[in-house]
């Protein structure tokens, strides 16, 4: 190997490393690759920042720019209230529910899709008797199926179809990718529907439509007068002994004592760090007349006068309707790596936050203090219309009933029209993917299908600079030579010079790696070496790309190689561990499914 081969390589085996150490965020790790790339000469520093130009890059933010049409609007509401069946069975509620999830997801961000259903997944579980994770999990797999189907529905598609655009072949069609796409899509689903929901591991029961989120972490203040003063933290906890709620650290004077010994006795004025889930939450505080930090201090704050919370009409923010809700964290919300007090909760809206769900070991710091991570839920206390604006602002979902979509019959209309136009134009071949979008933002914005201010914050910019900076990472694989090196010992050495072989191993390393890393990311490193594969084979590229494809669209063994996994992990109440049991047998659906159709529809 030359010198920039061996440069290459080790730069692309160092992001992948840090990919899945998973310390620094996707984009910076690329934004870091790609400059690595630029300093050692790999990638020119003229062309170092083209990959944010490139048609797959702009598709991607216009697409999910009219998928928020689709949300704000309500049409999606619409759709799922005309669909899913109210009375149906299990099969019945499962198929329609999953169906819905799949067909939405070829055709908006399946991110998006997944945050829409969510509350409705919920909702069909209580209904159902089975537990939130139970529907939870199958639906973001049958989302992550469906946008397999059509060249807008995941960005790896987009990619896929850029490098065959790069390599001379044209770029792929609206629809060139439903023939294998749709196949893959209705065995899958119709897997989870008949058999893979049994192999979700049951994790909170589910009774009267309550959600069970899992435990909270929170803090109660002991007041003078409370029972609990004076007793040892053995003592307290016996009580509570069959709620399952449990003292993990106290604040004595401002210190925090973590893992506090079961002597240690309790004093008036404590605060005590709870892990319990909301019933047992709520048992501990009126057996022992204890209360919520956060309430407590929020309550004290409201007490002093403040002509601000008047408005015009002199009606008081007070007088509003207090309600909790339980909000979940999306992997591209903006309050990701934000505490309580760095987003002044109180003052901008006047919200409290009374406690945080997260998997995993729980979270040293102070509640107020604490940086919320992608996957958390929130507890949150304050006025209806308060807490609609904050999920708005910051990108959180709801896990209650849905109050923040307003449908609006006529923008729904507009809203689908727009969509279903950009797809046509696509898809007769008028104006090329990037271009027709584009012309769907417009109207999106001069019809103000979606606010304004809401435009920019509907793309999701970690992906757009994660691709814009591996694109150019993935030239340079190629320029340098290093993607025929790697295509040819693929070939040679595992699968022996047959085609056939080659193409399952593309196809297999392509749905490892989308499980440890981004799906875009593994896109991009994968489709230069497919494109080599193919030329030292001298068969058809489509066939290798096709298989790039359905690999990256198949993260479904871990919570992080794809969004919506790690969008269910707090509200299904899931570890690391409990995806390979569904996703194993349907990694392995996928594989028998796939293989002979490409075989077929993209012959060698």
């Amino acid at each position: 190997m030359t010198t920039p081969q061996i440069l290459i390589v080790a730069i692309l085996t160092a992001t992948m490393a840090l990919f899945l150490w998973g310390k620094f965020r996707h984009d910076i790790v690329a934004l870091a690759s790609l400059m690595a790339c630029v300093v050692a000469g790999l990638v020119p520093t003229e062309a170092a920042f083209a990959g944010f130009g490139h048609p797959a890059v702009i598709t991607v933010a216009c697409v999910l720019i009219l998928s928020q049409g689709l949300q704000t609007t309500g049409a999606v509401d619409w759709l799922a209230r005309t669909i899913l069946p109210r009375t149906a069975g299990r099969t019945g509620s499962l198929a329609a529910l999953m169906g819905l999830g799949a067909l939405l997801s070829g055709f908006m961000n399946n991110v998006g899709a997944m945050a829409l259903l969510m509350p409705v997944a919920v909702q069909v579980s209580g209904r159902l008797d089975m537990t939130p994770g139970q529907v939870l999990m199958p639906l973001a797999f049958a989302t992550i199926l469906g946008g397999m189907t059509t060249l807008i529905g995941t960005p790896p598609n987009l990619i896929v179809s850029g490098f065959r655009a790069e390599a001379g072949l044209g770029q792929f069609a609206m629809f060139d990718f439903a023939p294998v796409g749709v196949a893959v899509a209705l065995c899958g689903v119709a897997f989870i529907i008949l058999i893979g929901w049994r192999l979700v591991p049951r994790r909170k029961s589910v009774s009267d439509g309550d959600f069970a989120t899992g435990a909270y972490m929170t803090e109660v203040r002991v007041p003078d007068d409370s029972k609990a003063v004076g007793l040892t933290l053995r003592a307290f906890e016996s009580e509570i002994a069959d709620s399952e709620a449990q003292v993990i650290a106290m604040v004595r004077n401002e210190v925090r004592i973590t893992a506090p010994h079961g002597n240690r006795s309790i004093r008036a004025g404590d605060i005590l760090v709870l892990e319990a889930d909301v019933d047992a939450l709520a048992e501990t505080l009126s057996v022992f007349g204890i209360t919520l930090e956060e309430q407590k201090t929020s309550s004290v704050e409201a007490d002093k006068p403040d002509k601000a919370d008047d408005d015009d009409t002199g009606k008081s923010k007070r007088d509003a309707e207090i309600v909790l809700r339980e909000l979940a964290v999306l992997p591209a919300s903006t309050i990701v790596g934000r505490s309580a007090r760095d987003l002044r909760l109180r003052t901008r809206y006047g919200l409290n936050l009374l406690a945080v769900a997260r998997e995993g070991h729980p979270p040293r710091a102070r509640l107020r203090t604490l940086k919320l991570k992608s996957g958390d839920l929130l507890m949150m206390q304050g006025p209806a219309e308060a807490l609609s604006d904050f999920a708005n602002d910051t990108g959180c979902v709801p896990l209650g009933a849905r109050e923040l979509r307003i449908p609006d019959k006529r923008m729904a209309l507009i809203a689908g029209a727009i969509m279903l136009l950009s797809v046509g134009i696509v898809t007769f071949g008028l104006l090329p993917a990037a271009a027709a979008f584009t012309l769907g933002v417009i109207a999106t914005m001069v019809l103000r299908t979606v606010p304004p201010r809401s435009v920019y914050t509907a793309i999701d910019w970690p992906v757009i600079v994660l691709l814009g900076a591996l694109i150019p990472v993935a030239g340079a694989l190629q320029t340098t030579g290093a993607a025929d090196v790697l295509a040819q010992f693929l070939v040679g050495t595992i699968a022996q010079g047959n085609a056939v072989a080659a193409l399952a191993v593309v196809l297999i390393t392509t749905m490892f790696l989308s499980d440890v890393m981004n799906n875009a990311a593994t896109a991009a490193v994968l489709c230069p070496i497919a494109i080599g594969i193919a030329a030292t084979l001298g068969v058809n590229p489509d066939s290798f790309l096709m298989a790039v494809a359905i690999g990256a669209s198949c993260a479904f063994l871990t919570p992080i190689g794809h969004q919506n996994n790690t969008l269910i992990l707090g509200p299904g109440g899931f570890g690391f561990g409990d995806y390979w049991r569904l996703g194993l047998p349907l990694e392995l659906v996928v594989v028998v499914v796939s293989l002979p159709l490409l075989l077929v529809v993209w012959p060698l």
